[in-house]
């Protein structure tokens, strides 16, 4: 769809480009004669190509079409024609300059905007009746290219604030799994402890039972190494308080708080819930309560909602489905960030998460998670 909606942009363009180019033509042809217009139609479609094709190296693409307006500038200049850059080619130099300023990493961005300066500040310097004050060509430019700023730079901060306030809801996330999965190797850890004190009291008196206690120490800390490892990257803020973490067990008293203001909620849930990892758990709860907080947010319309959690083998699957119609605000590009801290919590744990539109009407928000299945000896 992307890649439609930019073939459709710039076949767009080009007509505009095209439309640009015969206008100046005319214009030059009935100021100047006959004779003065095939240079700048010639320079300006060049510029207009260069600019087409913009996607394939947005970098050299701006460098090229700088370069063959400051040559124009410098052509026009010193054999008497008509002052450039032309409309068509200010046109396209705004969509050169903006896009690379738009995409480009910082250092490239802020030289390839230098450059559209020096292409208007070389407009100005080539223009030959300084006493009539500033000409509409420089003024062309000089919009130009501000419109250029304007469409690069707005677009690029706005992506920037995006990407912090996603990473600052993905830290936010580490943090509360964090804290749950310290509670989760705690707990591992006081079994081993209480493992290896058994462990001697059993040695002493029957020394033929000590292989099945290391057996179930050994079980003890695998389950405390594995949880470790799920911790190892993430932070914990020292002064937060310990969360409690909530089961499946929890999610009937969330389901009903959410149905007595919200759609009507079917529930199914499998008989093994409480046998789960509290880490699997607490995100089954998470998804589900931040899939129902989507749901009154951005689908009033929904007339119900279906919360399935299953036990296939080795995972644990978790999908909130609603009926709501399709609406603009609910587009995963526009959407808050709620999926951003479902994703980071669930990717963490080695999970999978999707979301998005079903086929017709509704929402679905599908997420995986792998639990052990070694048993202990």
């Amino acid at each position: 769809m992307n890649v439609r909606a930019g073939i459709a942009a710039d076949a767009l363009l080009g007509v505009v480009f095209a439309t640009a180019l015969a206008f100046q033509a005319y214009r030059v042809a009935g100021s100047w004669g006959d004779g003065y217009w095939q240079f700048d139609c010639v320079a300006g479609a060049v510029v207009c190509a260069i600019a087409l094709v913009r996607r394939r190296g947005r970098a050299w693409a701006a460098v090229a079409g700088l370069a063959v307006a400051a040559a124009a500038i410098l052509t026009t200049h010193f054999v008497h024609l008509p002052s450039e850059p032309g409309l068509a080619m200010a046109l396209a130099l705004s969509v050169l300059v903006g896009s690379a300023i738009r995409a480009l990493p910082a250092s490239s961005a802020c030289a390839v905007a230098a450059g559209g300066f020096v292409v208007v500040a070389g407009s100005l310097l080539a223009a030959r009746t300084p006493s009539a004050g500033v000409s509409p060509v420089v003024m062309l430019n000089g919009a130009g290219w501000l419109a250029a700023l304007a469409l690069g730079l707005g677009p690029r901060l706005l992506a920037a604030r995006r990407r912090t306030v996603a990473e600052r809801v993905r830290r936010n996330e580490r943090l509360v799994l964090a804290r749950e999965l310290h509670d989760v190797v705690a707990h591992h850890i006081t079994s081993v402890v209480l493992q290896a004190q058994a462990a001697q009291l059993v040695t002493r008196k029957h020394p033929e039972k000590t292989e099945d206690s290391l057996a179930s120490i050994e079980a003890a800390g695998s389950d405390a190494l594995a949880a470790t490892r799920r911790v190892v990257g993430l932070l914990r803020d020292a002064d937060d308080a310990t969360p409690a973490t909530p089961g499946p067990d929890q999610l009937g008293e969330l389901v009903e708080r959410f149905g007595c203001h919200g759609p009507e909620v079917r529930l199914s849930l499998p008989d093994d819930g409480s046998g789960w990892p509290p880490e699997v758990s607490s995100t089954v709860y998470r998804v589900v309560q931040e899939s129902l907080t989507n749901i009154s947010r951005h689908a009033p319309h929904a007339r119900s909602v279906t919360v399935s959690v299953a036990r296939e083998r080795d995972a644990v699957t978790v999908e909130v489905v609603d009926d709501a119609p399709p609406a603009p605000a609910r587009s995963p590009h526009r959407g808050g960030y709620g999926l951003v801290g479902m994703r980071e919590r669930v990717e963490v744990l080695g999970g999978l998460l999707s979301a998005g539109p079903r086929n017709g009407t509704g929402w679905s928000v599908l997420a995986t998670l792998p639990v052990s299945t070694r048993k202990r000896r």
